[in-house]
């Protein structure tokens, strides 16, 4: 499905019936990533799956992109659906996105799970921003890329070109305490104690700061670890934390 939203149109799905659980994907990613975590719907939630603007079949004319942006994105297609409030889970930069959700309007997430999302981009990730170029990916790296991306090379550049623009971007990814603070949402914080962008520590930073927050580091875990053998834990512990069960604990 396709609306029109801010400028761009946005391609999504929205399946199965409850509550409603918004899964927002990584950066370079698209919606249809989802489904090597969860090889059906998770029962009982009504699932939006958006592609950010100008990922997957998303279209992006200005080409710009902040995580800000892409963050009312999402609240103008939940208005488009009539959804006031939902459930979320954000992988990386999809998590981002939902930082950013949950700072600008609190009300509208009534409970979230933040994967291998920073408040801040630390040195070592700018430093990977700063090298990565289009040379850099692989022919299968390409050949998935282009599966995902549907609307050609053009695309694929621009996105490139985005993650090398986050190395000088200070401003978009700046949650301070003081920020994060406000968040009212159920949090769940999952990171890799083995993450090559984000050091741990900052999932610390993060639990210290969200009021109502849980933290989960995932042993031998890398970055969005969350995929393959990691997939079933991550299932079965997202799904508890979503219907609410841990809030009696």
């Amino acid at each position: 499905m396709i609306a029109d939203i801010n400028g761009c149109q946005i391609s999504y799905d929205a399946r199965g019936d409850g509550d409603p659980l918004l899964l927002l994907h990584g950066g370079m990613g698209a919606g249809a990533d989802w489904t090597y975590v969860f090889p059906t719907d998770p029962i009982g939630f009504r699932a939006i799956v958006p592609d950010m603007r100008g990922h997957g079949g998303s279209t992006n004319p200005s080409g710009a992109f902040t995580f800000r942006q892409a963050a009312l994105d999402v609240f103008a297609l939940l208005d488009h659906l009539g959804v006031d409030k939902v459930k979320a889970i954000g992988l990386s930069g999809g998590g981002i996105t939902l930082l950013h959700m949950a700072t600008l309007q609190p009300a509208r997430v009534d409970s979230m799970i933040v994967v291998s999302a920073p408040p801040y981009f630390p040195a070592q990730a700018r430093a990977i921003q700063a090298a990565f170029s289009e040379e850099m990916l692989s022919e299968t790296e390409r050949r998935a890329m282009r599966q995902r991306h549907v609307h050609g090379e053009d695309q694929i550049r621009m996105l490139v070109a985005q993650c090398h623009g986050f190395a000088q971007n200070f401003d978009d990814v700046n949650f301070t305490p003081p920020l994060l603070s406000t968040i009212t949402a159920d949090t769940l914080i999952v990171f890799g104690d083995r993450d090559f962008l984000y050091p741990v520590s900052i999932a610390f930073e993060l639990h210290a700061a969200i009021p109502r927050s849980f933290l989960w580091i995932v042993p031998n875990g890398g970055h969005g670890p969350i995929f393959g053998p990691h997939a079933p834990a991550f299932v079965a512990t997202a799904t508890a934390f979503l219907r609410g069960d841990w809030r009696t604990r």
